[in-house]
């Protein structure tokens, strides 16, 4: 009955008493059988079809009872009409008296067109697809599925086909990363699932030329941390800050593997994304060098049979061909901190597949080291090479500045002059307005706290020379001409020949 229903009567019940549904529907026939003649008998156009079931909701409270009543029915509006007017002549229900009110009647196929047109509507606006591909974008869909497609594994982990033969890896986060490296034409990935490094990587590493590719962020650090300790790791690159590989885009993944920088560069700070040059030119990215290995691994390595492959996008082949530069140079990132002023720096284990461009200063342990030559590198440069050592050239008061404020956690801010005579003095939360305010201008600020974006950027807008910090934060970008230190780069040990 429901399908054929035309209309729908909603009649409001209401008894002095309480009362169920099985005398709601008695009253009803009782009270309007006969009332208008054989024709619209509710009996007989039930039996008949032309009326539906009569549902009846009725509840209880305080000694009263109200219900709502729905019958449907298929006869036309007057037929309707006219039974939905003989319910109201209802006076009582059971032993109670009662009233019954028709509501409305509802036209039925007037709402079941009203559905239809909604859906006509949507389907008119979403179910239609105009886009029209053009020959080059058909094209370049067919060769990227099919790169997709070449996704392996290794050792039950995703990985590029070349993962296998290639002289060179490069090792990512998670699946999609290495997709998104066969996209753009990049097969010698293979991805960690995570941060419990497995053990086929980690021998993996140990012989092959190893990139680590992570993302820009706390994750990719401790990736990295975890692959240097069970595994060999040769050079790191990062996605810029809080992005993910998986979201690069075709230039952006490119610049950052040309801005890896060698482990060795990185391996001892805290901070090891802040060393790798950004993608954004916010860091000097790594010096070419003077040699290469004639058979350099590469990062996009393919071999002869591949030519079909890399005809098919000439961009991304060029630009796969500079990835390769990026991992096979041996290079730079940034000017070794110590050797800025003749001192020894670090020991660090040198690589034998090429030797890094520029001047070096010979260490007291035999190892050598890159000295920063000012007329040819540009003043990003030189103001990333400025370092701990450089900061303990000045006075000898600067490092006893930085002992008396920040490692005795006094929670406060110096301000010194060229002379490293104290200028000024605040609690450390009042830094910016301090520094905003402050004549003359400071040439170092040594502070209790964080030194974030911020006041970094109105240093650099005032004019002052150094900061030496109780930690670094995040920065999206560096002034060239202020130096940063963290105390435990500065302070470590006193000035030279105390």
């Amino acid at each position: 009955m429901e399908d054929t229903s035309k209309y729908l009567i909603h009649a409001s019940v209401t008894a002095d008493g309480i009362v169920e549904r099985s005398d709601v529907v008695g009253a009803i026939f009782g009270q309007t059988e006969g009332l208008l003649g054989d024709d619209l008998d509710l009996r007989d156009l039930r039996q008949s079809g032309k009326v539906g079931r009569i549902d009846v909701e009725i509840a209880s409270t305080g000694g009263q009872s109200h219900g709502h009543v729905t019958i449907a029915t298929s006869l036309d509006k007057v037929e309707t009409a006219t039974l939905a007017a003989s319910l109201e002549t209802i006076t009582r229900v059971g032993p109670c008296r009662a009233d019954l009110e028709v509501d409305e009647i509802e036209d039925v196929r007037a709402a079941k067109r009203k559905e239809v047109v909604d859906r006509a509507k949507e389907l008119l606006r979403t179910g239609f697809d105009d886009t029209i591909m053009s020959s080059d974008e058909i094209l370049a869909e067919v060769r990227q599925q099919v790169r997709v497609e070449d996704i392996t594994e290794y050792e039950g982990l995703p990985a590029g086909p070349r993962v296998t033969d290639s002289d060179a890896i490069i090792v990512v986060e998670g699946r999609s990363d290495v997709l998104t490296l066969l996209k753009y034409g990049i097969k010698n990935a293979i991805a960690v699932e995570g941060t419990n490094v497995p053990d086929a990587v980690a021998e993996l590493t140990r012989h092959r030329t190893v990139t680590a590719f992570l993302d820009g962020d706390r994750g990719g650090d401790l990736i990295l941390e975890e692959l240097s300790q069970v595994g060999d790791i040769d050079y790191v690159a990062f996605a810029p800050a809080d992005s993910s590989v998986e979201d690069l885009d075709h230039h952006e993944l490119f610049a950052a593997l040309r801005n890896k920088v060698p482990y060795e560069t990185v391996s001892e700070l805290n901070e090891p994304r802040e060393a790798v040059a950004a993608t954004d030119g916010s860091t000097t990215p790594a010096p070419r060098p003077s040699e290469r290995e004639t058979t350099s691994p590469a990062v996009a390595d393919e071999p002869d049979g591949d030519r079909d492959d890399r005809t098919e996008s000439t961009t991304a082949s060029s630009e796969a061909s500079d990835a390769t530069d990026a991992v096979a140079d041996s290079s730079e990132a940034a000017t070794d901190p110590d050797a800025a002023d003749g001192t020894p720096a670090r020991a660090k284990t040198e690589r034998t597949d090429a030797e890094p461009t520029g001047t070096a200063a010979q260490s007291a342990d035999g190892h050598e080291t890159r000295a920063g030559d000012a007329d040819e590198t540009s003043a990003g440069a030189r103001a990333e090479s400025a370092s701990a050592a450089d900061a303990e050239t000045g006075p000898e008061t600067v490092y006893g500045h930085a002992t008396a404020i920040i490692r005795s956690e006094t929670g406060r801010v110096r301000f010194l002059d060229t002379d490293g005579e104290a200028i000024g003095e605040a609690d450390a939360a009042d830094v910016y307005d301090e520094l905003e305010g402050l004549e003359p201008v400071p040439t170092t600020v040594v502070l209790d706290t964080v030194l974030d974006q911020r006041l970094l950027d109105l240093a650099a807008d005032r004019g002052v020379e150094r900061i030496v910090a109780r930690s670094l934060g995040q920065f999206t970008k560096r002034p060239t001409g202020v130096r940063i230190h963290a105390i435990d780069d500065v302070a470590e040990r006193p000035p030279n020949g105390n």
